[in-house]
C-alpha cells in the first residue's frame, strides 16, 4: 500500500487508541510529517528499534510495540518451543514517555500467546534487565528505552536467554518474524488483570535488585583500598534524570564509598530531561550541573550515566583545578590500566586473560593489555558480540574475561551482565579514583602517564544525521562511494590497509587480500601507515552515518594536527557526495 492508503487505514480504524488518534490528527496539518510517519515501517534491526513517539508505522506507539513483541512471541514459539514459553520473558523500562505503557503492552501481547512475562514494578537500568534474564532463567528479555536520544524518542531492545542482545543469526530470524506481522492494528492482546490471575504476568523488583547488588560485590577488586580512602574521596554522580540513581547509589554505598553527592536537579527521573539539551554522557554539556557541584565541594571525580544506565561518562580534575570531560576510550584505558594493576597487586592475573573491544574503539587499551601480557580481541560494533565471545570462553574455558568496552561509553567488568553496564563502571571508576588518590594522583595525572608510556592516542566520532526518506539513500550512496572509489590517503597520510567488513576482505596497499574472520557488517576501516585509522559505519538504530577517527603519534606533538587533517578529508568526501 501507498503511505496515503496506510494512513487512511489508521484514520478509519474505529478502535484506534485515543492518544494515537490525537497525534494522528495533529500530524494531518503537515503532509511531510504525515508521509514520514507512514512511508515505511519503523526499522527493526539487529539492535531492536528506536524512533519518535507518535502515530504511524514509522513511529513508536502501542501498535509498533505490539508488532515487535508479536514477532518475538512467534520467534519463541517456532524457534524455542513450549519450554521457553513457560520460562517467559523479562521486561524492564526506563524513565521516558510511554515506557511503562509499552512494557505492559509487550506483556499483554506475549500473554495472548501463553508466554509468561516478568515486568519490573518500576523503572530499572538496562544492565539489570540483562541480569534479570539470566537470574530468572528467562527465554528472552525486552528493554524499553531510547538510550540517550532526545525526549521525543523511545525504543525497544530484545535480549536472548544469555542476557545479551541477539547475535546475527538469531537477530535476523527475529527480524523476519517481526516483518511478517503486517496488520499491526489487529494484533491480539490479553487483559492485564487476567494475565496476573493466570500467573502469566508477574511483577518483579526487590528480589532481583538484591541479587544484582550481591553480584555487584564481585566488581570491587580491593575492598581494603576503598576502606582506606573512602573518607577522603569525593564523588559527584548524576543519573541525568534516568534510571541510575536507585541502584547506582546503593552499589556505591555497598562498595564502601561514603562521600557521594548526587546532582540534585538531575537525581529524579524526568522524561523531558529538563536540565540538559541531550541526556548523553558523551556530550560535555551534560556535565554542566555536575561541574558546578564539583567545583563547590572540590570533588575528585564526576560521573554521569545515561537514562537507561548502560553508558557512563566521566570528568576528572586537571592540574589546573578544572574539570575535563573524558572520552569513552580514555575512560576505558584508565579502567583497564587499574584493573590489571589491581589484579597484579592483590592476587594473580590469569595467564589466559583477555580483553574485548569493538573494531572502532581505541588501540590504547590494546597497548596497555600487551604490556601486561594480556590478549586483546576485536569484535564488531555492538555489545552482543562481546557477550557472544564471553559465552564461547565459558563453554571451552579457553580464556578468562577481564574487561570489555566500546568507544561509545560502554564497559563491562564482570560477566554476570551480558551488556554494557554503567553501574559496574560506576563502582570500578570510584575504586580507580581511590587508587590514584592514595598515591597523591588524580585520574587526569594517571592518563598523562599512560600517554607517556604508550604513545598519544586521540579519537573522535563524527555523526552525520540524514533524516527522512532521502537520508537512508544518501547514507547508502556514501558507503557505496567509499567502497567502490576508495581513497588512497587521509590528511596526506597514506592508507596501508583497507578492511571491508561487509565483504570480509582485508586488502593492503599492494593489493594482497586476507579474509576477515567476523560476521558481515557494513563497516569500512582504513589503517594508515602511521598507526592512525579511520572507519565509516552507518548507525544500526538512528538515521546517521558515523566516522570514527583515531590519530596516533609517539610524542603527541602532531596528534592534534593529524586529527584536524583527517576531519577535513572526511568533510570533503561527504561534501562531494
Amino acid at each position: 500500500m501507498s503511505w496515503q492508503e496506510t494512513y487512511k487505514t489508521w484514520k478509519n480504524d474505529a478502535e484506534l487508541d485515543a492518544d494515537v488518534r490525537a497525534d494522528l490528527e495533529k500530524s494531518e496539518k503537515d503532509e511531510s510529517k504525515l508521509e514520514d510517519a507512514f512511508y515505511a515501517p519503523l526499522e527493526f534491526g539487529t539492535a531492536g528499534m528506536r524512533g519518535i513517539i507518535g502515530a504511524g508505522i514509522n513511529r513508536m506507539n502501542i501498535y509498533t510495540v505490539r508488532q515487535a513483541t508479536e514477532g518475538l512471541a512467534l520467534f519463541i514459539e517456532k524457534e524455542q518451543g513450549e519450554e521457553a514459553k513457560s520460562r517467559g520473558v523479562a521486561i524492564a523500562y526506563d524513565s521516558r514517555h510511554m515506557s511503562q505503557e509499552f512494557a505492559i503492552e509487550s506483556a499483554k501481547t506475549l500473554g495472548a500467546h501463553g508466554i509468561k512475562a516478568y515486568v519490573f514494578e518500576s523503572l530499572r537500568p538496562t544492565p539489570e534487565l540483562s541480569f534479570a534474564v539470566r537470574h530468572l532463567q528467562a527465554a528472552a528479555g525486552i528493554m524499553i528505552t531510547a538510550s540517550h536520544n532526545p525526549p521525543e524518542y523511545n525504543g525497544y531492545k530484545t535480549y536472548g536467554e544469555d542476557g545479551g542482545q541477539l547475535p546475527p543469526k538469531e537477530a535476523d530470524a527475529l527480524t523476519e518474524m517481526v516483518r511478517s506481522v503486517e496488520d499491526v492494528l489487529s494484533i491480539e492482546v490479553a487483559d492485564e488483570n487476567k494475565l496476573k490471575e493466570q500467573g502469566l504476568l508477574e511483577m518483579i523488583g526487590e528480589n532481583v535488585d538484591k541479587a544484582y547488588l550481591e553480584a555487584m560485590k564481585t566488581v570491587t577488586i580491593d575492598p581494603n583500598l576503598v576502606d582506606r580512602v573512602a573518607n577522603d574521596l569525593t564523588i559527584v554522580f548524576t543519573p541525568l534524570h534516568g534510571t541510575g540513581k536507585m541502584i547506582g547509589e546503593k552499589a556505591l554505598k555497598q562498595a564502601g564509598f561514603r562521600n557521594i553527592h548526587l546532582v540534585p536537579e538531575q537525581a529524579e527521573p524526568d522524561p523531558e530531561f529538563s536540565t540538559v539539551k541531550s541526556p548523553n554522557p558523551e556530550d560535555p554539556a551534560a556535565f554542566e550541573k555536575a561541574i558546578e557541584l564539583g567545583c563547590k565541594i572540590d570533588a575528585d571525580i564526576l560521573i554521569a550515566t545515561d537514562p537507561d544506565a548502560d553508558r557512563l561518562g566521566m570528568a576528572v580534575r586537571t592540574a589546573k583545578g578544572k574539570y575535563e570531560v573524558l572520552s569513552g576510550n580514555q575512560i576505558a584505558s584508565l579502567m583497564l590500566d587499574y584493573i590489571l594493576k589491581a589484579h597484579r597487586e592483590t592476587g594473580i592475573l590469569p595467564k589466559n586473560s583477555v580483553i574485548l573491544k569493538s573494531i572502532v574503539s581505541s588501540d590504547m587499551p590494546k597497548a596497555i593489555a600487551e604490556k601486561n601480557g594480556v590478549e586483546t580481541i576485536d569484535v564488531l560494533t555492538g555489545f552482543k558480540f562481546i557477550a557472544e565471545k564471553i559465552k564461547h570462553f565459558e563453554a571451552d574455558q579457553s580464556k578468562t574475561f577481564m574487561f570489555g568496552f566500546e568507544e561509545s561509553y560502554g564497559y563491562l567488568v564482570q560477566p554476570f551482565v551480558r551488556d554494557k553496564d554503567a553501574i559496574q563502571a560506576l563502582v570500578i571508576s570510584a575504586e580507580m579514583a581511590a587508587y590514584h588518590k592514595e598515591r597523591g594522583y588524580s585520574c587526569f595525572d594517571a592518563l598523562q602517564d599512560l600517554y607517556h608510556e604508550h604513545g598519544h592516542f586521540k579519537e573522535k566520532t563524527i555523526s552525520i544525521k540524514m533524516d527522512g526518506i532521502e537520508g537512508a539513500q544518501k547514507i547508502k550512496n556514501l558507503m557505496d562511494t567509499l567502497r567502490n572509489d576508495s581513497p588512497t590517503e587521509f590528511g596526506e597520510i597514506k592508507i596501508e590497509q583497507v578492511e571491508d567488513f561487509k565483504t570480509g576482505k582485508r586488502i593492503n596497499c599492494e593489493g594482497e587480500e586476507e579474509t576477515i574472520d567476523m560476521p558481515s557488517a557494513d563497516v569500512l576501516k582504513y589503517r594508515l601507515i602511521d598507526s592512525s585509522w579511520i572507519a565509516a559505519r552507518p548507525s544500526g538504530t538512528e538515521p546517521k552515518i558515523k566516522f570514527y577517527i583515531a590519530a596516533f603519534d609517539d610524542s603527541g606533538v602532531a596528534v592534534e594536527e593529524k586529527m584536524e587533517a583527517f576531519e577535513k578529508a572526511i568533510q570533503t568526501i561527504v561534501d562531494n557526495q
